[in-house]
């Protein structure tokens, strides 16, 4: 009965998803927002709404492992396993912007989240603030450097013309699956985890993190065949710095989440930072500014490493 539960969960999850980002890509195609800028923000916030649902719901019911793996195994997979299978299914070209803005500002957002974890066991209120308002800023610099470009993208018909009645009924649907999605997804975790023996942190970091990361696979993958590599990449950096500032510090600053599984700092987070910090040599090495499919599964191969040694133990 509980892995019922959980796949209903992740059914409803990708259905909440699928039609929160249509619901908010047709709202930012009505105010002319390039198509970076979508998918560093609005289509980043739309599939992380499964995390942060799952991670309040975790918090808010007495699993903070399950509240902070969550995020932490997202992470992973959006770089190991998401953005390995994109590279795979379409060669991604990589814009300046990653190196120069995006991807210092995920690894600043992923080292703060370390050293509030490590420096008192707890992700408190005032620091999921401190993380909050750091994306916000960050958003408010995204958006104002993106006025200044030239871009030229040309908006997608098809959501540009969906009515206001149309919007409006996909966001009900987006937030009713999400919600019971989320609950269902960790109850029936949980369930599964004391049946089987392992501990809510390996949950987490596994079973639901995949889960969560559907949404971000499938955006990626649709955005790379269809040639948008700048939503497809700039959504999956957009994703991991959401998942931390948004979906973290939102729910830390509702309920503070302490650490109450030793793997999480000892393994877990190292595990998110590297796949992270091996992105820089991965764009320049041996061809720049491009992540190839030998790349792409070379990151699904060490996804692969890391879940089998999260499931033995480490």
């Amino acid at each position: 009965m509980s892995l019922l539960w959980v796949i209903l969960g992740f059914i409803l999850l990708v259905i909440g998803g699928e039609f929160l980002v249509r619901a908010s890509v047709a709202l930012s195609f009505k105010f002319n927002i390039s198509k970076m800028v979508i998918g560093m923000t609005v289509v980043s916030f739309a599939t992380s709404a499964p995390e942060l649902l799952v991670s309040l719901q975790a918090a808010l019911s007495g699993s903070p492992a399950i509240a902070i793996n969550n995020v932490v195994g997202s992470n992973i997979a959006n770089i190991g396993l998401v953005l390995g299978i994109t590279a795979m299914v379409s060669v991604i070209a990589v814009d300046k912007s990653f190196y120069k803005l995006n991807w210092p500002v995920m690894m600043v957002f992923s080292i703060a989240l370390y050293y509030f974890l490590e420096n008192d066991n707890v992700l408190t209120a005032i620091e999921g603030g401190i993380l909050f308002s750091g994306l916000v800023v960050f958003l408010i610099y995204l958006i104002k450097t993106a006025k200044k470009d030239a871009v030229s993208d040309e908006v997608d018909d098809t959501l540009a013309a969906v009515s206001n009645f149309k919007i409006g009924l996909w966001l009900l649907i987006g937030a009713a699956a999400l919600y019971f999605g989320s609950e269902w997804l960790v109850e029936g975790s949980k369930a599964i985890a004391r049946s089987i023996g392992v501990s809510e942190a390996v949950i987490g970091v596994s079973l639901i993190a995949i889960g969560t990361s559907v949404p971000e696979l499938a955006a990626s993958v649709i955005a790379a065949a269809k040639q948008e590599k700048a939503i497809s990449l700039g959504n999956l950096i957009g994703s991991n710095i959401f998942n931390i500032a948004s979906v973290l510090g939102l729910t830390a600053m509702i309920k503070p989440i302490p650490v109450t599984e030793p793997s999480i700092l000892s393994t877990d987070v190292f595990w998110m930072l590297g796949f992270s910090a091996i992105l820089i040599p991965l764009i320049f090495l041996p061809k720049r500014l491009q992540i190839s499919r030998l790349k792409g599964f070379l990151l699904v191969v060490g996804y692969g490493i890391f879940m089998f040694l999260v499931f033995t133990g480490k």
